[in-house]
């Protein structure tokens, strides 16, 4: 019982932490890229509907990347399964993206940004999720 809480904080931790990065790459989008690239403009986005399914999509794709990486990266100092469990659930979710793009008839840049913003988005739940387990407020799971 003892390792589902670990997981639940992990899991919390991360969904926490893509959550917010969502939010800022929302507002990077909306307020910087769209205004001073025109071809950046679909990325702009009002509070609606759309956006808020968006980000409980992000949070909980997050709080399944916390339970993952703390058992991926147990408690090794391993640097390859550090940036392998990024890169993992970031390249999913990025290529989906970069697919979905290819696949209309826009431009694919957009696609492109919202690929590097998923690598961002993970790269961001596993530096929280580091700190977390550095400062001891969530366990690693054991190797053993």
């Amino acid at each position: 019982m003892a390792e589902r809480i670990e997981s639940l904080k992990a899991g919390i931790v991360g969904g926490s932490s893509v959550c917010f990065a969502f939010t800022i790459a929302s507002l990077l989008n909306t307020f910087v890229l769209s205004k001073y690239f025109q071809t950046l403009v679909c990325l702009q986005s009002d509070v609606n509907w759309r956006l808020l399914v968006s980000g409980a999509i992000a949070t909980f794709t997050g709080f399944l990347f916390g339970v993952t990486y703390r058992y991926i990266i147990r408690s090794d100092k391993n640097p390859q399964l550090k940036a392998g469990g990024v890169l993992a659930f970031g390249l999913v979710r990025g290529l989906t993206q970069i697919e979905l793009g290819w696949n209309s008839n826009t431009t694919i840049w957009p696609f492109l940004v919202l690929a590097a913003e998923s690598l961002l988005w993970f790269a961001i739940a596993a530096i929280a999720l580091d700190l977390a387990i550095q400062f001891r407020l969530v366990k690693p799971f054991s190797s053993i």
